[in-house]
């Protein structure tokens, strides 16, 4: 029996570039002993060896252009089934000092003696004849397999292992079972390197040089060749025809290439802080071109070629490429930083990877089985987690902007736009591009996004505006066109903003109303402190001859002329507001008048007060007030003041105060010492008017008359007149 060491070394193949030299004895010459035939032996084997390494070493380099990449797994397997069945092999063989038959081929009597009978695949013809060949046959397996003809080396491997598998069936190497071991290590080194040689092939299949069409289709043959010769593990465990697995080995190459090729993209050179958003969306953009390019030729070039075979290759490469690239948008995931870079990795793996159109076509088949999801849940979720937590910052820092440009504004003591007839600050677009386009971007991820950042826009907004109304009313800004303008601003976030977004916003809806108020309160601040001393010629001498009211109105024209460009529902309101406080500073002056009148001027002031209550009226009339309810209440005033007939005064105080229930008694003292009606008929009055007041308290107080406030808001003094009215 051979020594370990021939057991070792293994049969080796010559390449097929190499002359095959041939070690047969001439005849007549002496063989050789045990030992020099041994030693003969192992040095035949070694060039055979090297050479089938150099030439799966060399098609290896060709597909891949680098160092060969063997396959750990079918060279353990093969090498375990080899061993397993050579040790049964001596287990089953006979005792070592048993003398060999000499009728049979093999070893006798250290004299080595080739067997035409075999085939050229006898022990003898496997140790000494180098390459792997049927008998006929110009090229050797190893030969076919770098000239890349699959289908001609698995057919003579098939052969090979037809007659190897039968000739230990008829016991042929029951005498030499390491001949059998050196015979069956041969087949599958050859199976092996044909398995090689089709994961070179799948590697270079995408490359830059094109689809061998034919190759492909014979690559795809061989495989359903190899499932047909072995469809299962025989049941006696020989290794010889074991399932080579050859198309999982596809599978895992084609997953191989995919990877190798995305990795690829950009390699080493993932966007950090320096490159930020934009090297992010660079090496994206170079990312979809690349899988886009590639499927696209799977499509059209590399499916039709397996397609003939009935091979599914469109399905295996686009699962394969969509592997690869959820590997490495899950690795930029976890060096994304920054809300632009982790709205991008969002937006990319949602809009332009999932896009129908991201293949170019709509004609590219999709597989029967939904893909997994692009990002693991978890890796999504966590996405999303710190895009809201930058974004939450973000908005922040956009509102911090959104003041300093408005601040600005103020130095610079800009007056605002008119448009559309409406005063407009730039407050208004930029708060609302801020919001739509945040909450259309993160829309365009997911609904759960767009609603996280609308709770995160609202809550920013409404800290916003309390500090936008302070640093206004505080800068030397405050100015009629200014204030109705963010007026207008805030009316707009109300009206279009909040229905923009219903169901979202409304907490909005309070801050906004408390910042209208406060501009609409600064408004009219500023109009009473021009026109508030001009009231105080009221009720004088003077003002019984002269027109002292028209200045104030001149005053109300021109400050209405502001109201103008304010959105109608504010207009109206601060108009009203503005008709009713000249009315109520008006019965003010009435009330507590700094001279009395007695006879004829008594009659001439009230005349006076009708005069100017028709002027007031005509004059907000003409401006637009809806305020009709306050045309009553001057001259109500003025014919108490003025009725000749003192029973009369009764019905006049009656409507006085069923327009007005928010009167108290303290104002019809004030009235009735106007009138100086004597003790008896004021106490009759007096008395009247109290159970008037009570009647409308039951009745429902101010709120009979509308809500409709005005003699609450007007403070009588006490003084002696009155005192004595009383008594």
């Amino acid at each position: 029996m051979p020594s370990p060491q021939t057991v070792a070394s293994g049969p080796e193949l010559h390449s097929p570039r190499e002359p095959v030299v041939p070690q047969i004895p001439a005849q007549g010459t002496r063989r050789a002993s045990s030992e020099d035939a041994s030693s003969a032996h192992r040095e035949g084997l070694r060039p055979g060896l090297g050479t089938f390494r150099r030439a799966f070493s060399k098609a290896s380099q060709r597909a891949s252009g680098c160092a060969p990449q063997e396959d750990p797994g079918l060279l353990r397997r093969s090498a375990r089934l080899l061993f397993r069945s050579l040790r049964r092999a001596l287990d089953d063989g006979p005792a070592a000092d048993q003398t060999l038959a000499t009728t049979g081929p093999g070893v006798a009597d250290g004299r080595e003696v080739p067997s035409r009978a075999m085939d050229s695949v006898s022990p003898q013809s496997s140790t000494e004849a180098g390459p792997v060949e049927l008998e006929g046959e110009d090229k050797s397996v190893a030969d076919l397999i770098t000239e890349r003809k699959l289908l001609a080396a698995f057919e003579q491997l098939r052969q090979l292992e037809t007659r190897l598998v039968a000739e230990k069936a008829s016991r042929t190497f029951e005498q030499d079972p390491t001949g059998f071991a050196r015979r069956a290590m041969d087949v599958c080194l050859h199976y092996d390197g044909l398995a090689a040689e089709i994961g070179a092939i799948v590697l270079e299949t995408l490359g830059p040089d094109g689809v061998d069409v034919a190759l492909l289709t014979e690559l795809a043959h061989v495989v359903r060749a190899e499932e047909e010769t072995h469809p299962e593990p025989p049941a006696d465990g020989d290794f010889l025809r074991t399932p080579r697995h050859w198309r999982q080995h596809w599978e895992d190459v084609v997953r191989q290439s995919a990877r190798e090729r995305v990795q690829q993209v950009s390699a080493g050179e993932a966007p950090g802080a320096a490159e930020g958003a934009s090297g992010l969306a660079q090496l994206l953009a170079e990312l979809g071109r690349l899988v886009r390019r590639d499927l696209q030729k799977v499509q059209l070039e590399v499916h039709p070629a397996y397609a003939a075979a009935g091979y599914p290759a469109w399905e295996a490469y686009l699962r394969a490429f969509h592997g690869a690239v959820a590997q490495r948008l899950q690795e930029l995931a976890h060096d994304a930083r920054g809300c632009e870079q982790l709205y991008i990795l969002l937006d990319w793996a949602s809009n332009v990877y999932s896009s129908p159109d991201f293949l170019g076509s709509q004609d590219l088949a999709l597989p029967m089985e939904p893909l997994p999801p692009l990002l693991a849940p978890d890796v999504w979720a966590r996405l999303e987690s710190d895009y809201t937590s930058f974004l939450e910052t973000k908005i922040a820092s956009c509102f911090d902007g959104i003041l300093q440009v408005e601040q600005s504004r103020w130095v610079a003591a800009e007056a605002p736009d008119v448009l559309q007839g409406h005063y407009h600050t730039p407050l208004s677009i930029d708060v609302h591009m801020l919001v739509a386009e945040h909450v259309k971007a993160a829309g365009a991820i997911s609904a759960e996004l767009e609603a996280t950042t609308l709770r995160i826009c609202a809550r920013a907004f409404g800290l916003f505006l309390p500090r936008f109304e302070k640093a206004f009313l505080e800068s030397g800004a405050v100015s009629e066109p200014n204030l109705c303008a963010n007026i207008n601003a805030c009316e707009d976030f109300r009206t279009h903003l909040l229905a923009r977004f219903p169901g979202s916003l409304e907490e909005l809806e309070k801050p906004l109303v408390a910042a209208t108020c406060a501009f609409q309160k600064r408004l009219l601040q500023g109009l009473q402190g021009d026109v508030q001393p001009l009231f105080k010629v009221l009720c004088t001498k003077a003002w019984l001859t002269q027109d002292v009211l028209q200045p104030l109105l001149d005053k109300v024209v021109a400050f209405a002329g502001h109201l103008e460009h304010v959105v109608p529902p504010r207009a109206q309101e601060t108009l009203q507001e503005v008709h009713r406080y000249v009315v109520r500073e008006y019965l003010a002056q009435v009330l507590r008048p700094r001279e009395r009148f007695r006879g004829v001027e008594r009659v001439s002031g009230s005349q006076k007060m009708g005069l100017d209550a028709q002027a007031i009226g005509s004059t907000f009339q003409g401006l637009g007030s809806e305020a009709t309810w306050l045309g009553r209440a001057i001259p109500c005033v003025a014919d108490i003041l003025g009725e000749t007939y003192k029973d009369d005064i009764r019905g006049h105080l009656e409507t006085l105060i069923r327009s007005y229930p928010d009167i108290r008694r303290d104002h019809v003292l004030a009235i009735l010492a106007l009138r100086r009606l004597g003790h008896r008929r004021n106490q009759h009055l007096l008395t009247h008017a109290q159970d008037l007041l009570r009647a409308a308290a039951k009745a429902g107080g101010p709120g009979a008359a509308g809500s409709h406030v005005l003699f609450e808001e007007i403070e009588v003094p006490t003084s002696v007149d009155v005192l004595i009215t009383c008594i």
